[in-house]
């Protein structure tokens, strides 16, 4: 989806976007290909092909920093397909406070196919934490942009983040899914284990209480809920990148009608 995607181009908005793609301008090669495009002028059309040949660059050399700042936060799903691989999972659990009157617990991170928990008074440190993400190229939360990250940042200052952010919430709410988390999990049929079947973002708080007053099983719950937190959002990345695609891809955009319905 990444090289087909125009709306990081100086003044090109959704609505231009699309009717490129139900033109048949499907990706940056085919645009680069075309010796002009309708309603752009020749010099517009020049510098839009530097633009995209940066791009392209850009991709091919793994600089995707670069192109971060210009995509719409809502819009780095885009990326997901480009760097899969170099995704970072992340969901954190806290003593329940604000960020100025609480802490962070656990982080759990699950990249290249491992899964870790940091703990609070055991490896969660921020000189590991940024060893951690620095092996990341995009973040994948849900609800992280006014949780997670804020509360890490808060935590932690100076943590240098992955220049992309798969917010999946933003994206469930797109993809017309409403609830939490674990709502939008049963609704979707991932199942939990039994152990930890029901437990919210509020019975890690209590285990953890628990765990800080000599209960060794409670920690083994809250380490089991978190990584399940963790793990289950690569099922829903994967599925809501897919489900995105279809819906405001150019694949179903080229084969729909033209309703311009988005400013330019």
């Amino acid at each position: 989806m990444l090289t087909s995607s125009f709306i990081f181009l100086p003044g090109v908005g959704p609505v231009t976007e699309r009717r490129w793609w139900q033109e048949g301008t499907l990706n940056w090669t085919q645009f680069l290909a075309q010796p002009a495009i309708p309603g752009l002028s020749t010099a517009r059309k020049r510098w839009y092909d530097d633009e995209l040949r940066t791009a392209q660059s850009s991709a091919e050399q793994g600089r995707l920093d670069q192109l971060a700042a210009r995509f719409p936060r809502r819009e780095h799903w885009r990326l997901y397909g480009t760097c899969r691989s170099r995704a970072g999972y992340l969901d954190i659990e806290t003593t329940g406070a604000s960020p100025q009157e609480g802490e962070v617990t656990v982080v759990g991170l699950h990249h290249h196919g491992h899964t870790l928990s940091l703990v609070r008074g055991e490896t969660l440190t921020a000189e590991r934490l940024q060893a951690e993400l620095d092996h990341c190229d995009l973040l994948v939360t849900f609800f992280g942009s006014r949780f997670d990250i804020p509360y890490l940042c808060a935590k932690f200052p100076g943590l240098r983040l992955p220049p992309w952010h798969f917010d999946l919430c933003v994206a469930a709410r797109r993809l017309a899914l409403q609830g939490g988390l674990k709502h939008i999990e049963r609704t979707l049929g991932i199942e939990r284990g039994e152990s930890i079947r029901g437990l919210d973002g509020w019975d890690a708080v209590r285990l953890w209480a628990q765990w800080g007053h000599g209960d060794v099983a409670a920690r083994d719950r809250l380490l089991a809920y978190n990584r399940a937190d963790t793990e289950n959002l690569v099922l829903l990345a994967d599925r809501f990148a897919e489900d995105l695609m279809n819906q405001l891809g150019p694949s179903l955009v080229a084969l729909s009608s033209f309703h311009p319905t988005e400013t330019r």
